[in-house]
């Protein structure tokens, strides 16, 4: 008797995974958090947490508020540094079988360059996540996200510096993400991931203050997952030509295919980890039985093939 066995690989431009889950920046640390909890064996890939080319204390506390069908973190980018991160961090994800995606940052063009050429050559790297949510403090602290024109320059600075697989992460803050998305194809990625988190905030009303200590934050979870769904399916509309990553409230193997149909053709999970850290094996799991139920053959197919 045949057993229909779906195949559930993914190839994003050249960066393969064995599945479409990923596990999403900060919320899976650099690994051995997680690790705990899950057989990192089985995933698609990880994305550790945001790394700058000098450490970071992030910002002060509180840095994490429940609030209506999510949270608001503003973390700070709180990390070990990219040297530390290859000589301490790096070494454990090295013993899995799964796809190890650094999440970049920095307040200048520059950093983001030498960040870049410090993990060119690290082994056990598969892919770059470019996070230009980050602010440009030699221009005035404005985001890199919101000017297509600063997209592109610090896409094509770190494309500069490395022959890794480089994905971009988009903010939502912007007016129009497909010019956004298109001036990060032309720097020179080759995926792109969307959606960061939404810049939010919640007030104590018995203080009259912020609850976070940094005032505001980013909104992640379910929540955001529509507006996240809108965007990809946007930006796979545009017909830029790149494979797509879908970020945003994605709780269960249902919310993964809604993105997938929508033109996502991997997702990345990271709120729900907080609430379930076997969330993303769940995924995987309804992933393959949704494609046994519905006789898809492979899970690429249904890459886009929402019905309008």
């Amino acid at each position: 008797m045949n057993i229909f066995d779906p195949d559930l690989s993914v190839r994003l431009g050249n960066l393969d995974l064995k599945n479409p889950v990923i596990l999403a920046s900060g919320t899976s640390g650099y690994g051995e958090e997680c690790a705990r909890f899950i057989d990192l064996n089985r995933l698609g890939g990880i994305v550790v947490k945001g790394t700058s080319l000098m450490p970071r204390l992030g910002n002060p506390p509180q840095r994490i508020a429940e609030t209506a069908s999510g949270i608001i973190s503003s973390i700070g980018l709180q990390n070990v540094g990219v040297d530390r991160f290859v000589i301490d961090k790096l070494p454990f994800l090295k013993k899995f079988d799964v796809r190890t995606i650094v999440n970049i940052v920095g307040s200048s063009i520059n950093e983001y360059g030498e960040v870049a050429k410090k993990l060119n050559d690290a082994e056990g790297v598969s892919a770059l996540e470019v996070n230009v949510s980050c602010p440009n403090v030699k221009e005035g602290g404005i985001s890199f996200g919101r000017d297509p024109r600063e997209i592109y320059r610090v896409v094509k600075s770190v494309r500069a510096s490395t022959r890794l697989p480089l994905i971009v992460k988009l903010s939502p803050d912007v007016t129009d993400i497909s010019s956004i998305a298109r001036a990060a194809a032309d720097g020179g990625s080759d995926i792109l991931s969307l959606i960061n988190n939404i810049p939010s905030m919640i007030v104590d009303v018995k203080t009259r203050r912020p609850v976070l200590g940094n005032v505001t934050g980013g909104l992640s979870g379910p929540a955001i997952k529509p507006i996240a769904l809108r965007m990809v399916w946007q930006v796979h509309q545009a017909a830029i030509g790149l494979p797509i990553i879908g970020i945003g409230g994605i709780s269960n193997f249902a919310d993964a295919v809604e993105f997938i149909l929508a033109g996502a053709s991997a997702i990345q999970v990271g709120t729900a980890n907080l609430v379930d850290p076997e969330v993303s094996l769940k995924i995987i799991i309804g992933l393959k039985a949704y494609c046994v139920e519905n006789k898809v053959d492979k899970i690429s197919e249904l890459v886009g093939a929402l019905i309008c």
